[in-house]
């Protein structure tokens, strides 16, 4: 006759390695937690959705409005848009023609922009050739399929080199636009640097009848690299 002692099941969900004993202390605490707080569960709840949204915000993807002309005609005043903030993480860089938000202090003014990247570390950016294109190492870039109707690539003429670990940015509505052309000399020569890029735009979400996936322009595909660029990624 077997008379080893046999667990009952009041001793097995009592044994600190129990399956689930794990799981049962955090519901445990998550509900004193909930005692303590006025409102309860819905409070407690409301807390971590908010604590949930301040990461995402920080880390992840933060919305930003879009607050002046100078993106016309895709952006609009008052456009909402989601701004990806992984996209130039691990390794990633901004590329022409992407529609870029960043920190514009000490260069543009004290506040968040939005511009598209005309120009990468090492690119020779020149405006305007004979047919009043801008050239980006040596190839024209054909604008119209983003540019504000009637708008001219730049109306005023310039020809830089971009350095290393900078952008040359463009506004789309070039007559509404403070943009690179007009900080050339001062510090930094209107050139962002890439440590300033928040991230990128990539979804305008409201308001919901202008709800676009943002797309980089194959206006720029056929610009040869930069000089060290394909080196860098």
């Amino acid at each position: 006759m077997d008379t080893e002692a046999q667990p009952t099941e009041r001793d097995r969900s009592s044994h600190p390695d129990s399956p689930g004993t794990e799981g049962r202390s955090r519901f445990a605490l998550a509900a004193r937690a909930a005692q303590w707080l006025p409102g309860g569960r819905i409070t407690l709840t409301l807390f971590v959705c908010l604590a949930f949204l301040l990461l995402l915000n920080a880390f992840v993807v933060q919305p930003f409005q879009i607050p002046s002309g100078s993106m016309q005609q895709g952006l609009r005043i008052g456009d909402r848009v989601l701004v990806n903030k992984l996209a130039y993480r691990f390794g990633a860089r901004p590329r022409r023609g992407d529609v870029i938000v960043f920190d514009g202090t000490g260069y543009f003014g004290d506040a968040d922009y939005v511009k598209r990247v005309v120009g990468v570390g090492g690119d020779h950016v020149v405006c305007c050739d004979k047919e009043a294109r801008i050239e980006v190492n040596g190839r024209p870039v054909d604008e119209t399929s983003f540019l504000y109707p009637g708008d001219s690539a730049s109306g005023v003429p310039f020809d830089v080199a971009v350095p290393p670990g900078r952008l040359f940015v463009l506004g789309d509505h070039r007559g509404d636009s403070s943009d690179s052309r007009d900080h050339l000399g001062s510090p930094g020569g209107g050139m962002i640097p890439t440590g300033d890029v928040i991230g990128r735009a990539d979804w305008i979400v409201w308001p919901y009848g202008h709800w676009t996936h943002l797309t980089r322009p194959s206006a720029y595909a056929r610009v040869p690299a930069a000089p060290g660029e394909a080196a860098h990624g």
